[in-house]
């Protein structure tokens, strides 16, 4: 069940991704408003996703759950009718709020029937890969509807998946609850609200227009104040939404930061390699779709080798791995142009599929399983939660970029093609107003084929800055995750975490499973490294417990 909540969860992102091209022309959008289709999905879900974790903890992941799966089918028959592109917000901010109630209880159920956190990597890594499904059948899901239909049949999958999956999970699943009193943290949310909306929208309103505009600088004035009061709020509550303690650990530090950072730029190259087939190449939904299926096949097909890695290798070298993987696969696609060959981009989406697929499950499995078992819905979600602002801000960031660069080197193209004059100006004025989608719709005669060939050239030279960009960010998410995810030599930090006055924290980590004692105080070569990594700091801290608290397994 937890599987096919996740996949419910992730559905909607890649088939609205691939057609965004027809969305724009059917409800005559901008590049802003467009941006808006796939961010009304994430800010909820990156906003409210703690919350649901919470929600899960005091009143049951369960209901939690089945929520979850309401909502994503209430979202998906509201965009299925929507008849204009606020309603189309609407139902995937509905959606939103489906995945941001599936994803940390998901993984709350996983950890829950699972105690083991070495067993327990096995199933994180059938969870990842049904998250890969999704993405995967998404794009093929839509080039197929929109080959026969309207675009709005995208969403119709998602209805009947959810309600006959709310009608098993009823059957099947067994509540749980977080083993300690918790309460909602409503200051905490509402901070957290506040800060990622208006992060978000000064993001994306800053690409459309102006970064000194009023209305964008009291956006993002008002993210840094929601932020602090958030982490101010969350030090003076006595049931955090998100418990801060959670970031002395560097191990959960790391992967949050990495799964931020990597979302913001893969998410981001997503929507804009999505334009860049509809806008460049001219290819129809389904010959987009294909070519991102070799991204999500190629994560899936090593997804499962490197969940059975993590027994033998340091999560720390097979994040790191993947990540550069990743950022030599953006770099490789900085030579694509509009005559690009299948085969000739192909192999450098297969590439970046390899490289995600070494970094999902280890980042996962490593931020549920470096906090005591108690506290795992929590770090689920609050590394969902950080996720998915990544994911939230990638179109927003890298969409100002491109507009940004192909809006100045645009006139330029126009007047290599042999447009200038009056003529010059009312293309770039219509560019600049609707976004360059708008100049395809423009009726210039025997200047369409110069006009369009420009305006390809000019968003080539964005998706190239925003490729490098990416990259950037990537390499930066592999030296944090060579640096803060390294063996410690004191569980000091680790201790830290744990160090709670709360009984069942005890019980977790004083009667642990036979297989966990033995991977502490026995390690055998091949599965010590992610079993448990002992040094002599480590083992103290293992079987001799702080007074009043104990430590979980260090990481």
């Amino acid at each position: 069940m937890a599987c096919l909540g996740v996949f419910v969860a992730y559905l909607p992102v890649t088939t609205v991704a691939v057609s965004l091209p027809a969305i724009q022309a059917a409800l005559d959008a901008s590049t802003a408003q467009l941006s808006w289709v796939q961010d009304a999905f994430v800010l909820p879900m990156a906003a409210f996703i703690l919350t649901a974790g919470v929600v899960g903890d005091v009143h049951g992941r369960k209901k939690v759950f089945q929520a979850g799966l309401l909502f994503s089918a209430a979202g998906a028959a509201v965009a299925l009718a929507a008849p204009s592109i606020e309603v189309l917000w609407a139902g995937q901010a509905l959606a939103g709020l489906g995945a941001a109630a599936l994803l940390p209880t998901t993984l709350a159920l996983i950890s829950h029937a699972v105690p083991d956190h070495r067993e327990r990597g096995k199933f994180i890594g059938l969870w990842a890969t049904s998250l890969l499904m999704a993405l995967a059948v998404g794009p093929l899901i839509a080039g197929l509807v929109l080959e026969h239909t309207d675009w709005r049949w995208i969403y119709l999958l998602v209805i009947p998946v959810s309600l006959v999956a709310t009608v098993f999970a009823a059957r099947l699943l067994t509540d749980s609850r977080a083993p300690h009193g918790r309460r909602l943290d409503w200051p905490g949310q509402i901070t957290a609200a506040v800060a990622i909306t208006a992060l978000v929208y000064g993001v994306i309103e800053g690409g459309a227009g102006s970064f000194t505009d009023a209305q964008v600088l009291a956006a993002l004035f008002i993210a840094a104040a929601g932020a602090v009061a958030f982490v101010l709020a969350e030090r003076r509550s006595d049931s955090p939404m998100l418990d801060l303690a959670l970031f002395r650990s560097p191990a959960f530090t790391a992967t949050t930061l990495v799964a931020m950072i990597t979302f913001l730029g893969l998410i981001g190259f997503f929507f804009l390699l999505s334009l860049y087939f509809g806008l460049v190449q001219q290819l129809d939904t389904l010959q987009a779709a294909w070519r991102l299926f070799v991204v999500t096949a190629a994560s899936i097909v090593v997804g499962g080798p490197v969940s059975r890695l993590m027994h033998r290798i340091h999560a720390r070298i097979l994040i790191t791995a993947g990540l550069l993987v990743v950022s030599g696969a953006l770099l490789s696609m900085t030579t694509l142009d509009a005559d690009t060959s299948f085969v000739s981009i192909a192999w450098r989406l297969a590439l970046l599929g390899i490289g995600m697929g070494g970094i999902l499950t280890p980042m996962t499995a490593t931020a549920v399983a470096s906090v005591p078992q108690h506290l795992a819905g929590m770090a689920a979600a609050g590394n969902n939660a950080f996720r998915q602002i990544g994911g939230a801000l990638g179109p927003a960031v890298l969409g100002a970029l491109l507009t940004s660069r192909a809006l100045d080197t645009f006139p330029a193209h126009l007047a290599d093609a042999g447009i200038s004059g009056a003529g010059r100006r009312t293309i770039v004025e219509t560019a600049r107003e609707g976004g360059l989608g708008t100049v395809a719709q423009m009726n210039l005669g025997a200047q369409t084929g110069q006009a369009l060939g420009a305006m390809g050239d000019a968003f080539l030279d964005g998706l190239r800055l925003c490729l490098i960009v990416a990259a950037a960010l990537t390499l930066l998410a592999a030296l944090v995750s060579a640096v803060l995810l390294r063996p410690r030599t004191s569980s000091a930090a680790t201790v830290k975490v744990a160090a709670q006055p709360v009984p069942d924290a005890v019980k977790v980590a004083v009667q642990p499973v036979p297989d966990a004692v033995k991977a502490a105080v026995q390690p055998v070569p091949g599965t010590v490294k992610v079993a448990a990594q002992p040094v002599p700091g480590t083992v103290k801290a293992a079987v001799q417990p702080a007074p009043g608290s104990a430590p979980p397994p260090a990481r």
